[in-house]
């Protein structure tokens, strides 16, 4: 039966790797140029973080993640009625901020391993993790304002503030990780900051470049806010049951830092025996000084009373809830309706992902 949406049916017929890999490859090279800018050693740390070496410095091919910001970036250009290839510039500032708060964010949560390989300050040292990290983001607003227009100028604001927000949201939720208890809303603006700010300029900065008015733009970003919460959400289902041969972390990594992730948040608001045993246990937790040697079983119970308590199945109906808004605002656009149809499907994507 024919959907209601015309952009729904087309949706279904986007081939997304070849959607991904468009993003990738086109805006690599100008991410690699980017990044032989640093100086030594910080060239070759940033190099091995992108899975372009390894830790011996030898050229490999690892896995530089999903590419799900260049992408939108340069579907954003074409929204906006302009080529894939304006939007070039923007997909690889947004990147190199993404890489920046990767790189600390590692370093911050004690993470030994993203992408299936030791994370940056396991094998350089936090010293280059953080400098490397720092030089990104300089990087970010120099492949921006180098270009010297009046539209870069707009994109490398919007870039910046989106940063700032993302810095806001990693500092929320290190402070939430020592306090008993964390709102739903409060869980919610953190996730928006951390992840939905910098999503959202991804899918606005390309049409920034291509000379989109404001009322666009910030169209766009509303698509790209929503987005940024569904994928976040499946994030911390992830986080909590993913297949660490999937995901490449360890088995209940949320649980072991002790995050207040929306599962964990929604479990504890939502009453009833197993939402209050679960409060005991993670109480007991914040003061214990064992913590780093509970076993397998001792995660296995808490990941167990945030499912019974409701907080696995709220997670997944609030990433499908936030789908839905983020396909709302696309309506708010006047676009070709190849590009709608691609950015429903990698909103599709983002919610149906296994890593």
């Amino acid at each position: 039966m024919p959907s209601a949406n015309p952009a729904e049916d087309t949706a279904a017929g986007v081939d997304i790797v070849a959607l991904l890999e468009r993003g990738r490859t086109l805006s690599t090279p100008v991410l690699r140029a980017a990044v032989d800018r640093l100086a030594p050693p910080m060239d070759t740390v940033a190099a091995y973080h992108f899975g372009w070496i390894d830790a011996q410095g030898r050229p490999a091919d690892g896995d530089g993640g999903k590419a799900v910001r260049p992408a939108l970036a340069l579907l954003s250009a074409e929204a906006a009625g302009a080529s894939p290839e304006v939007g070039i510039p923007g997909a690889v500032a947004v990147e190199l901020v993404h890489n920046f708060s990767l790189l600390h964010d590692d370093l911050m949560d004690g993470d030994e391993q993203r992408r299936h390989r030791d994370t940056v300050w396991k094998v350089h040292g936090p010293a280059q993790a953080i400098l490397v990290g720092d030089a990104l983001f300089a990087l970010a607003n120099e492949v921006l304002l180098e270009l010297g227009t009046v539209e870069a100028g707009r994109a490398t604001r919007r870039l910046t503030t989106a940063t700032r927000k993302l810095i806001d949201g990693q500092a929320q939720d290190i402070s939430y990780e020592h306090r008993e208890r964390v709102t739903v809303e409060e869980c919610l603006e953190m996730e928006g900051n951390k992840t939905g700010a910098l999503l959202a300029c991804a899918v606005s900065i390309g049409a920034v470049l291509g000379g989109a008015d404001d009322r666009t733009a910030d169209t766009l970003e509303a698509y790209g806010y929503h987005l940024g919460l569904a994928f976040q959400a499946v994030d911390d289902l992830l986080g909590i049951w993913g297949d660490p041969v999937a995901t490449g972390k360890q088995t209940w990594s949320d649980l072991r830092q002790r995050k207040k992730s929306l599962p964990v948040v929604a479990a504890l608001a939502a009453g009833g025996p197993a939402s209050q045993r679960l409060g005991e246990l993670l109480a007991a937790d914040a003061k214990s000084s064992d913590f780093d040697s509970f076993s397998e079983e001792e995660f296995a119970t808490r990941a167990a009373l945030i499912e019974q308590a409701g907080g696995r199945e709220w997670t997944s109906q609030e990433a499908r809830r936030q789908h839905a808004v983020a396909i709302e605002a696309l309506s708010g656009v006047d676009m070709p309706e190849q590009v709608r149809a691609q950015l429903v499907a990698l909103a599709d994507f983002v919610v149906v992902r296994k890593r």
